[in-house]
């Protein structure tokens, strides 16, 4: 049984002259400028290294129960032995934990435009499960109406056209399956928020410059957590780009949130 994908292998990333990043790239990234796609790619890239290491250290592994709690939203036990796909896979994490799941059949393909990512997430699962693929979010190389669901974890806010992604995440879907967003999010509590805001502006920065090597991977984090939609602007967005049945919720004090939207 081969997965729904219509192209081959993963491509090699796109060629960009090594220049040194600075937080004015990081900025204009953030805010969605016209280099977004080029710097988020050449950023993931160079960080793919010690990208494991910096988000497990720095979320305190807080990020394995939000993941876990994402994959339960998915539901996909309606569909255990369906394709299912891991957008924005990164180091193929996600993809990996729905593949260990009790009871789960199916395969993951994992999609992400940084391949350097997912080379470093090879052998997390077996290929014959969990299948890396080097593509766009923008342009997935996947059928139409093909997939049982889909799933991105911190990944949506990086996608250069927002719109446009979560459009095409419900073109490759089957009528009624699920779609799941798990990212970052602006707490409401002024208390909360406040630590928020010095861990995530200050410490994180600091220690992610300092571990990764790379002068601007986590300033441009909180940057684009900053210029993300709000949670119900989100789940708006969702709406209009056809999913219907739209929820969301706050986890860890709001954190971060989930959103579940259902394919027409």
């Amino acid at each position: 049984m081969v997965p729904p994908v219509v192209s081959g292998p993963p491509a090699a990333p796109e060629q960009s002259a090594r220049t040194s990043d600075s937080s004015r790239d990081a900025a204009a990234a953030a805010a969605a400028g016209d280099g977004k796609r080029a710097y988020v790619q050449r950023m993931f890239s160079e960080i793919a290294p010690r990208y494991d290491l910096l988000n497990h250290v720095l979320s305190l592994n807080i990020d394995r129960a939000w993941r876990r709690k994402a994959l339960r939203a998915l539901a996909w036990d309606r569909a255990p032995k369906g394709f299912y796909l891991d957008l924005c896979a990164g180091t193929l994490d996600v993809g990996a934990m729905l593949i260990k799941q009790s009871g789960f059949e199916g395969r993951v393909i994992g999609a992400d435009f940084a391949v350097p990512m997912l080379q470093h997430g090879a052998g997390k699962a077996p290929t014959d499960r969990l299948t890396p693929v080097g593509a766009d979010a923008l342009a997935l190389p996947i059928a139409d109406r093909v997939l049982d669901g889909a799933i991105v974890a911190f990944g949506i806010r990086n996608v250069a056209d927002l719109d446009a992604g979560l459009r095409e995440v419900r073109r490759v879907l089957k009528p009624g399956a699920r779609f799941v967003i798990l990212e970052f999010s602006t707490p409401p509590s002024p208390l909360v928020r406040a630590g928020y805001h010095a861990y995530f502006h200050h410490v994180l920065p600091a220690v992610g410059r300092l571990v990764s090597g790379h002068g601007s991977a986590y300033t441009y984090l909180p940057m684009s957590v900053s210029h993300f939609p709000t949670e119900q602007s989100l789940a708006d967005r969702m709406l209009t780009a056809g999913f219907r049945d739209v929820s969301w919720q706050r986890v860890s004090f709001g954190i971060a949130a989930i959103h579940v939207g259902i394919a027409p």
